[in-house]
């Protein structure tokens, strides 16, 4: 008898769930509110992330409020203090700065509401589940990924994300850990540009006056990858490798022709997906999971197609 897949197993067990959340709805109760509090959304990898927590709490009977703090830790601060004041059962929170969001995640959980933190971790506190990619492993893959490319020899410009988010640091510091192999390999310039791809633009022009003859660039996301690609223009991908770090649509794009040599692809839509189920486990009285480890996959133009389909797929 041929066994089920993963993905089969998956849906099986999202239709259990929404049977038990409709059959509460027929008895005449209303939907479980959660709100899931976003750090921005003119990041296309956090719409994705939305889209992927919106469909999941549709299939299970969720009503999902979704509040964008636009990369500003005070509003994300009253956001989530007022989601905790309004009949939430739970809270997803991606924190604008994971130092920052103490107070907030502090506020919840003094109210006994379950938390739940997406992508990006909560400094000094501890979430009753954590879903994120596995960063650290994903900046080392970066690190081997251009070291192949270089020939393990090179001068490398870093972009780092929002400081203070864990992401920042975890990618940057796999990336670190992982060049330490390649004596020959320097990372000879280092600034933020806050994970936006039109600061990154700006950010890369002013290291290429600095620097001009770096050989490649490791953005901590594929916004600022795409940035730095528009500052070198045909130099992108030629001369200059460059690696991005979500795996989003436009990304792959531009890995498919060469612009990007390549990107460490996280599912957004899946961490989103993740999320919303242990939502749905606490707010059931089910131990929710501590972590979800969601893998990352290095894509290049080699495999770019068939990472696509597959996430297609899915």
């Amino acid at each position: 008898m041929k066994q089920p897949t993963r993905r089969q197993l998956l849906n099986l067990g999202l239709a259990g769930i929404a049977g038990a959340a409709l059959a509460g709805c027929a008895s005449g109760g209303s939907l479980p509110k959660v709100t899931l509090a976003l750090s921005t959304l003119s990041n296309p990898f956090f719409a994705d992330l939305r889209d992927g927590a919106a469909a999941t709490a549709r299939e299970v009977g969720i009503d999902l409020a979704v509040v964008n703090a636009q990369d500003n830790a005070e509003s994300q601060l009253d956001q989530m203090r007022t989601a905790a004041v309004s009949g939430s059962r739970a809270v997803i929170v991606n924190p604008v700065d994971s130092d920052a969001a103490k107070p907030a995640a502090t506020a919840v959980m003094e109210q006994g509401i379950p938390l739940i933190a997406v992508d990006r971790g909560i400094t000094d506190r501890t979430p009753d589940s954590f879903i994120a990619s596995d960063n650290v492993a994903g900046g080392r893959q970066a690190a081997t990924l251009l070291a192949g490319l270089l020939h393990s020899k090179g001068k490398i410009a870093v972009l780092e994300g929002q400081p203070g988010a864990s992401a920042t640091r975890d990618r940057g510091e796999g990336f670190l850990q992982e060049l330490r192999k390649y004596p020959e390999m320097q990372v000879v310039t280092s600034q933020t540009a806050n994970f936006d791809r039109e600061e990154a633009l700006d950010v890369m022009t002013n290291m290429m006056q600095a620097v001009p003859d770096i050989d490649a660039v490791y953005a901590h996301n594929d916004e600022m990858a795409l940035g730095a690609a528009v500052a070198l223009g045909s130099r992108a991908g030629t001369d200059v490798k460059i690696i991005g770090f979500d795996g989003g649509g436009d990304a792959l794009e531009a890995v498919r022709v060469g612009t990007l040599s390549g990107t460490i692809a996280q599912s957004p839509a899946e961490l989103g997906r993740q999320a919303v189920l242990q939502a749905v486990r606490v707010i059931h009285g089910e131990p929710p999971q501590a972590s979800v480890p969601v893998p990352v996959t290095t894509v290049t133009k080699d495999n770019v197609d068939e990472f696509q389909n597959k996430a297609e797929e899915s």
